[in-house]
């Protein structure tokens, strides 16, 4: 074999395990997430995570949306008394009218929110405001804002809202 034919061969290898290495590292990008299957794999919204599946509403938080989902951290839960969060375990319906009052319909950015109200999926009204950057949803402000799934957007609150009573 000639110098210029080994050298050929070789280039080609190089040429092979690149693409190989490189569709290898793209195989292992995590693709897009639903909100639910966001909030799912967010180890500090497992509180929040474990309420939905209970609620029976992660099917909904899968599907097509688009949603704005208000999620309170585990940190906003442990504020929830011991009584109030069993009572809500104890109630689906309760539970659910809670949870679906933290999710408003279509996609929502930091960015876009105005000095306005929105009417939550449970049919209540809430208060959104926005100073500079500092974005409040009733009595909860946004920690971490525009977590983007593949079906609206996420972001974190430090507070859990409670529904008005009716």
């Amino acid at each position: 074999m000639s110098t210029q034919t080994t050298f050929q061969t070789a280039r080609r290898l190089v040429l092979v395990l690149t693409a190989t290495a490189w569709l290898g590292a793209c195989a292992t990008v995590q693709k897009p997430l639903s909100i639910a299957d966001t909030i799912a794999n967010s180890p500090s919204l497992s509180t929040l995570s474990g309420l939905v599946k209970s609620a029976g509403l992660t099917e909904t938080l899968q599907g097509a949306g688009p949603f704005t989902v208000f999620a309170p951290s585990n940190e906003a839960f442990k504020a929830v008394p011991a009584a109030t969060m069993q009572d809500l375990g104890k109630d689906p319906a309760k539970l659910k009218n809670l949870l679906t009052y933290h999710a408003v319909s279509g996609a929502l950015l930091a960015k876009d929110v105005k000095n306005s109200n929105a009417k939550a999926l449970n049919g209540d009204t809430l208060a959104l405001s926005k100073a500079g950057d500092f974005v409040t949803v009733e009595n909860a402000a946004v920690t971490q804002a525009d977590v983007v799934a593949t079906n609206g957007v996420i972001h974190i609150v430090d507070a859990v809202m409670t529904p008005p009573k009716k």
